[in-house]
């Protein structure tokens, strides 16, 4: 664990799954607090400021989606990770909650191993924009010099593909928006297509010489290390 005790606030409205994540999460050393519903999941959000959240899709007083879409918008809660709680597994629902900005998804009935594991790999795979050094698995990006090293191979990409890859990096594992690409590389200011991304990424994928970056059709792109 790290020097301090990660926060996470789990949102439910069934108190048996609040009291079996509590317990689980707190055995592993992270400080938990819980909410019943939509409403109360957004407001002991500002109190607790937490590093991860758990929201139940199908809870009341705005479902987990609702809550999520909200917390995105605001620049507070933009980096904060977010897991879904649910019991549904169509393609369709898993779409939509990686559009509103979801990190994971956890299924119910919630196994406590997979709970425990896969919070302690998102925690993992988080690093921070501001570090000179970025590694990914056997990537490593170094902003100062500006130079991709893949298994000790040096490797020189164009400004914007290094920006891309030094973006997809900070999350592993993590779908990043075609949208949110867009806007966090070219800028709100430069109308770009589609089409811009994906010549990049098949770039990247060229140059770095393995198959890194994975498409989840119709929403975005994720490094996988």
């Amino acid at each position: 664990m790290e020097e301090y005790a990660k926060k996470i606030l789990i949102a439910d409205d069934e108190p048996d799954i609040l009291e079996i994540l509590s317990y689980n999460l707190n055995r592993e050393g992270y400080k938990t607090l819980t909410a019943k519903d939509g409403d109360e999941a957004i407001h002991k959000t500002k109190l607790f400021k937490p590093d991860l959240i758990m929201l139940d899709i199908m809870m009341p007083n705005k479902n987990g989606m609702e809550v999520c879409r909200l917390l995105r918008s605001d620049a507070a809660y933009q980096d904060t990770l977010i897991i879904f709680l649910t019991a549904l597994s169509d393609e369709t629902t898993h779409i939509k909650g990686l559009e509103y900005g979801a990190d994971d998804f956890i299924s119910k009935p919630v196994s406590p191993k997979v709970l425990v594991s896969k919070v302690n790999s998102l925690f993992r795979r988080i690093q921070k924009p501001d570090e000179k050094l970025l590694q990914a698995g056997n990537i490593i990006i170094d902003s100062v010099k500006f130079i991709v090293v893949v298994d000790d191979r040096e490797i020189i990409l164009a400004k914007k593909e290094f920006e891309l890859l030094y973006l997809l990096a900070t999350r592993p594992g993590r779908v990043f928006l075609r949208n949110e690409i867009l806007n966090q590389i070219w800028g709100t200011d430069v109308i770009v297509g589609d089409r811009t991304i994906d010549v990049h990424i098949r770039k990247i994928r060229q140059k770095l010489g393995i198959d890194c970056i994975t498409t989840v059709k119709g929403v975005g792109y994720k490094l996988v290390v």
